[in-house]
């Protein structure tokens, strides 16, 4: 005879920690830093199509700046 598993669901609380009760959570803060990351990502990605030489201005700093940390 074949001994056939059942998916049993714990007795703990499967959630969101957002679902538990007692717990505070502030609504639309994470869709406002969510917003705000898209944003300044989307920015940042037009910036160098449509400037690449601000990419290299920023290598070139970047590099000028390390290398005066060597000496």
């Amino acid at each position: 005879m074949t001994h056939r598993a059942r998916y049993k669901e714990p007795e703990g609380f499967l959630g969101s920690s957002a679902d538990v009760p007692g717990r505070d959570v502030v609504p639309g803060k994470g869709e406002f830093l969510e917003f705000l990351g898209l944003t300044s990502a989307a920015g940042a990605f037009v910036l160098f199509v449509v400037r690449p030489e601000v990419s290299e201005a920023l290598v070139h700093t970047l590099a000028t700046s390390t290398a005066g940390l060597v000496h």
